[in-house]
């Protein structure tokens, strides 16, 4: 009883969810102010989950039942449109045997004619009876005679009107029909994949003419019927095998340069017909064309030329013998190997053995090169210029950068040589440098950044000139024997890829407000990689120079400044007392530091215990000055001559100043005393050992290092004076 109401109550539940004006909103607001609480709204609502997931279920039953029937009716269609298809052929093959009867019927016709005005024409009546009869019996008798070479034959007729009825089914192509001497070889099914992923793209019939092949797209809509898609001409047209490669197979290629296209046969006997149809087609065309060529470069016979006793008018001094044009037109072009040379071409381009089409164009060049020039060869010429033309682009597209970019300068060796030998140096060259410059530029761009810019460095430097240094080894390799103007083209590539590289190293190095040490030692790097390409021959170092000058410059002057703010911020604080290192370990750590900046007499400076009788600005200006020193050494080079020795008269010109100023204005004697003992150590020691130093590093001396020395010297004799050096 209660499995009955429930039934009912679903029931209700779902004619009243189906009504036409139920409205969601209305219906939860009642069943809101009905309900007793929320276990009846759970209930409620369990209710209407078991209904949607019942409907669910009838819906999924429903189209699975819809799919088996499509499914059913689409094998019905499929059966109809085989049975349908198979309906138009035959009915096709009847309309073309009923149309080849009158051209049978002719030639008996004329016999029975013939046989009854030889009877004498006494049964006028019946003789109308007997052609009457002739013309019903003529189907059963063999055509009589083939198709003659020039196309007047009966056979070649039928041939054409064939061809005329079939392309009468192709949408698009009635210009076909106006083509004199052409007729249906074969034809046939075919479906068409795409070249780079093998998808399927559509069905086609192709019909293959004496001259050309036609491609037609079949019409789904219009059973039988198709539309004009393509019309090859067999002499541009190459046909490859494709190597079955399931469940790939039964598959040929047609290639039309710079396009291809790839078809399925109906089963492999079906692809070797039009395989070897297509080649006998093309080796028949080849033949005829040759023929003709013959023909047309046979000599029409010698020219009647008068005697020369014969011709008064002739002048007595012209000696020079009358040659007939005929002889110089004489050109063999029937052998095989020039008769197939356009074909073999267009294979060798799509095959990509650029090797092989040079070799044929070289033997073709070879072969022509002291003949004349008649018509046929003309012919012959533009037919190989087309594909030289089309040899070419394929050429520099393996060289453009859109290619992919692996395999380093020896993966172009192949398209640069062929290119060399097609007479395109200048061609060659430009796309060489053009595809390494996008080599270095990728391999720059992709190179990781690293924390440490001493170790990017080295990896960019590593970089960048292993390929410089492979790109001009393969470049000495390729162009070997060329012209010149292709080294100088060489050195303009280099110096635009050596400024890749210092874009790169300067965002690296000095927009990163790298300190001066990390700066010179990066530079460092790169020059001692840039002398490696002097094993070559190749000395790109004044290049780099003159890239990084203003770089250098601006580092220079950046850290000048940096000393000379230090140097007058303790110049501020000087209180000119000695300097008291507290333990032996820092009085030798320091000693060993000044060794190091060139001061070999430090020990004449020091006291007792650990005690240094200099001022601590003195000693941090010495250490401070020699650092900058060595560093900007390591930068240096001819261009920054001037920068550096200005900078180092600045640096040294603040604390000389400072000391000659306390050394004037200081009335305590024994702190006087002690400023005239720093005043020594920096005239006669730190001073010498600056020039020195500077002079070793620069390969000349600094007249302006000795001259400030020597403006110095006069006021350490003069200490009361208050003449100030500026």
């Amino acid at each position: 009883m209660a499995m009955a109401m429930s039934d009912s109550g679903a029931s209700r539940l779902r004619r009243q969810l189906e009504s036409g004006g139920f409205e969601a909103r209305l219906y939860v607001k009642q069943l809101s102010q009905q309900s007793d609480g929320d276990r009846d709204l759970q209930e409620h609502r369990q209710r209407i989950q078991a209904l949607a997931e019942e409907t669910a279920q009838n819906l999924k039953r429903n189209v699975y039942q819809n799919y088996r029937q499509f499914i059913e009716t689409a094998r019905e269609i499929s059966y109809l449109e085989s049975e349908m298809y198979q309906l138009s052929h035959l009915l096709t093959e009847q309309k073309s045997s009923l149309e080849s009867i009158p051209l049978t019927l002719l030639p008996a016709a004329a016999a029975a004619a013939g046989a009854a005005a030889a009877s004498g024409g006494e049964e006028g009546g019946g003789g109308a009876g007997g052609r009457d009869h002739l013309r019903g019996q003529a189907g059963f008798f063999p055509t009589p005679g083939g198709a003659s070479r020039d196309g007047a034959g009966p056979g070649e007729e039928g041939k054409q009107r064939t061809l005329t009825t079939l392309l009468e089914k192709v949408e698009g192509c009635r210009h076909l029909l106006e083509t004199p001497g052409q007729y249906l070889v074969y034809n046939g099914d075919l479906v068409e994949y795409e070249a780079d992923h093998m998808a399927q793209l559509q069905r086609v019939h192709g019909f293959l003419m004496n001259d050309c092949l036609l491609v037609a797209t079949w019409l789904p809509q219009r059973r039988g019927m198709y539309r004009y898609n393509a019309l090859y001409p067999l002499d541009g047209l190459a046909v490859v095998n494709v190597k079955d490669n399931p469940p790939m197979k039964d598959m040929f290629k047609l290639l039309m340069f710079p396009e291809s296209r790839i078809f399925q046969a109906e089963n492999a006997k079906i692809k070797r017909e039009w395989l070897e149809v297509l080649e006998e087609t093309k080796r028949a065309l080849s033949e005829k064309r040759r023929r003709e060529q013959e023909e047309a470069a046979a000599p029409r016979g010698p020219p009647q030329v008068p005697s020369k006793a014969s011709n008064p008018f002739e002048d007595e001094d012209d000696d020079e013998p009358a040659v007939p044009e005929v002889e110089e037109e004489k050109v063999d072009l029937s052998m095989e190997w020039i008769q197939e040379l356009p074909e073999d071409l267009d294979v060798c381009i799509a095959q990509r053995d650029f090797e092989g089409a040079v070799d044929l164009l070289d033997k073709l060049n070879h072969y022509l090169e002291d003949k004349p020039s008649p018509p046929p060869v003309k012919e012959l010429r533009a037919k190989v210029d087309e594909r030289v033309r089309q040899l070419t682009e394929v050429l520099v597209f393996e060289l453009s950068p859109d290619r992919s970019l692996r395999g380093g300068p020896k993966a172009t060796r192949r398209a640069v040589s062929q290119l060399i030998r097609l007479g395109q140096c200048t061609k060659a060259c430009e796309l060489f440098l053009r595809n390494r410059a996008a080599a270095v530029h990728t391999a720059i761009r992709q190179l990781r950044i690293e924390g440490a810019t001493l170790l990017y460095i080295h990896k960019l430097c590593h970089v960048f000139f292993t390929s410089l240094l492979e790109t001009a080894r393969e470049f000495e390799t390729d162009f070997a024997g060329t012209d010149s103007g292709c080294y100088s083209a060489f050195v303009v590539w280099a110096r635009s890829a050596m400024g890749m590289f210092v874009d790169a190293f300067s965002k690296q190095v000095f927009d990163s407000k790298e300190s001066l040490s990390t700066a010179a030692e990066c530079v460092k790097v790169a020059k001692e990689h840039c002398q490696q390409l002097g094993d070559i021959g190749l000395d790109l170092t004044f290049i780099i120079h003159a890239l990084l000058v203003k770089d250098i410059q601006g580092a220079l002057h950046s850290y000048k400044e940096i000393i000379i703010e230090a140097t007058k911020h303790r110049n501020s604080e000087e209180m000119w007392r000695r300097m008291n290192l507290m333990t032996p370990e820092a009085l030798g750590k320091l000693k060993e530091e000044m060794k190091s900046c060139g001061v070999r007499n430090f020990e004449q400076y020091t006291g007792d215990d650990c005690w240094v009788n200099l001022s601590y600005t003195v000693v941090a200006f010495t250490k401070q000055t020699m650092g900058f020193l060595e560093e900007a050494l390591k930068l240096y080079f001819p261009e920054l001559h001037m920068v550096l020795l200005e900078s180092l008269v600045e640096i040294i010109l603040v604390a000389v100043q400072h000391v000659d100023y306390s050394l004037r204005c200081e009335q305590d004697p024994e702190k006087k005393a002690f400023i005239r003992q720093n005043a020594s150590f920096l005239y006669e020691t730190v001073l010498p050992v600056v020039e020195k130093r500077f002079e070793e590093g620069v390969g000349k001396p600094a007249k302006q290092l000795q001259d400030l020395r020597n403006a110095s010297r006069l006021i350490r004799v003069n200490p009361e004076s208050t003449t100030s050096v500026v």
